[in-house]
């Protein structure tokens, strides 16, 4: 056994760790020859950076770097750092960041931090700290939501993150949970992931082929809570699984995904909604969320758990209390039949319908790629310096399709597919 193999955890199928690191360099980033990654990870995922990094450059990749970051670290400025440190954040990082993006470096980023990690320091710091870094974090967020270059988002099974999906197991039995649900929802579990992914791509494509079709000017979302009028931006283009970005490589930004999603109007977003799912932010559970839109701007807000956290990322700044997206997933999709509770939005999303406060993406827009940031507001986008998904689907929840002439075709019955 050589050194790498045993610093996997025994909890977690070497073999299936070794999928999901072939399916990110293959499926997510279809990493291209001579091409760089740039990479970032907790530090206790560090089995599969290596997994990762091995197949990068068995693809080709020009220079993998990987960046790191570690819980304890990140406690330490909340236990010790002086006031000032909570409106600063490593904007020369960024902008180094933002430039490999625009030489081309692929991105890819390995959550699994406990999503609590927070819960327990003071929020005010917690929402400064979070509004300096997307500030600082602009210049490559841009390029991240412009579709530019080819990115990826997976998930490793942290100790951490698994005793708070699974508090009641022991840690060993807690993270092997934990991967064995990850490996499931991200397709690795099969004998071949990268034939299972074309197929889910293909079944992905078919939808938002007949949405793209129709033409809609607004979805209608009626269930418990909910009666929300969501009008998508003019020139909108519907997208799901596999895209191409900006550089001509087709990629699947996310692992796992079960979502099909376009770009609302920013200003013509009326009613209310009620949240289905809990939204883990920044270390804290917002749950109960409930809301009422006005010409598309979020006038009205509560929460039954987080609210003031709510509140501070809704103050974020102007386009924090409209639309970047609207999202749709079947409840009988695998994660929401798995019936676990991930505290983290890339599984949570993959639940349930959703939408996003916050930026746009470019790439919902037809010939986005050759579109103005005038150009994309001119037409309905958003802009911000958040994107924050949260949950509005369940099995009670009705969608129709709003034409311009004011007909309705059925979209979505009791939460699925019509």
């Amino acid at each position: 056994m050589t050194i790498h193999q045993r610093s996997i955890p025994a909890s977690i199928d070497p073999a299936k760790l070794d999928r999901l690191a072939e399916a990110a360099i293959r499926v997510g980033l279809n990493l291209q020859p001579g091409q760089d990654l740039f990479l970032t990870a907790p530090v206790a995922a560090l089995p599969l950076v290596r997994k990762i990094a091995e197949h990068a450059y068995k693809a080709g990749a020009g220079l993998v770097t990987p960046i790191l970051s570690d819980e304890e670290v990140t406690l330490a400025r909340y236990r010790h750092a002086g006031d000032h440190s909570f409106d600063r954040a490593a904007a020369w990082l960024h902008e180094g960041v933002a430039k490999a993006f625009a030489a081309n470096t692929a991105r890819l980023a390995i959550v699994g931090d406990d999503p609590m990690l927070l819960s327990g320091q003071d929020p005010a710091k917690v929402s400064r700290a979070g509004k300096a870094n997307s500030i600082a974090y602009q210049p490559a967020l841009e390029k991240i939501a412009g579709f530019d270059i080819n990115w990826n988002i997976l998930a490793y099974p942290t100790a951490s993150w698994a005793q708070r999906v699974f508090p009641d197991d022991a840690e060993d039995i807690a993270v092997a949970r934990l991967a064995e649900a990850i490996f499931a929802a991200s397709r690795v579990d099969q004998g071949d992931p990268v034939d299972a992914w074309a197929v889910h791509n293909a079944s992905l494509r078919g939808r938002t082929q007949w949405l793209n079709g129709e033409r809609f000017q607004a979805l209608h979302f009626s269930g418990p809570g909910t009666e929300l009028t969501v009008g998508l931006a003019d020139g909108h283009e519907w997208q799901g699984g596999a895209s191409t970005a900006k550089n001509g490589v087709t990629c699947n930004a996310n692992i796992p995904t079960e979502e099909v999603f376009t770009t609302p109007h920013a200003r013509r977003v009326d009613g209310h909604v009620a949240s289905t799912k809990p939204l883990s932010h920044q270390g804290t559970l917002i749950d109960g969320i409930q809301v009422r839109f006005e010409a598309g701007r979020i006038v009205e807000a509560k929460a039954t758990r987080g609210e003031d956290v709510l509140a501070k990322l809704l103050d974020t700044d102007d386009g924090a209390r409209r639309l970047g997206e609207v999202a749709l997933v079947p409840h009988s999709s695998p994660i929401s039949k798995s019936g676990l509770l991930f505290f983290n939005t890339l599984f949570d999303e993959n639940a349930a319908c959703h939408i996003a406060l916050g930026q746009c993406y470019s790439k919902c827009f037809l010939d986005g790629a050759n579109l103005t940031p005038e150009q994309i507001a001119a037409q309905g986008g958003n802009k911000s310096f958040i994107h924050v998904d949260w949950m509005i689907g369940s099995a009670e929840i009705d969608i129709d399709g709003v034409r311009d002439d004011g007909s309705r075709v059925p979209v979505f019955r009791k939460g699925e597919w019509t």
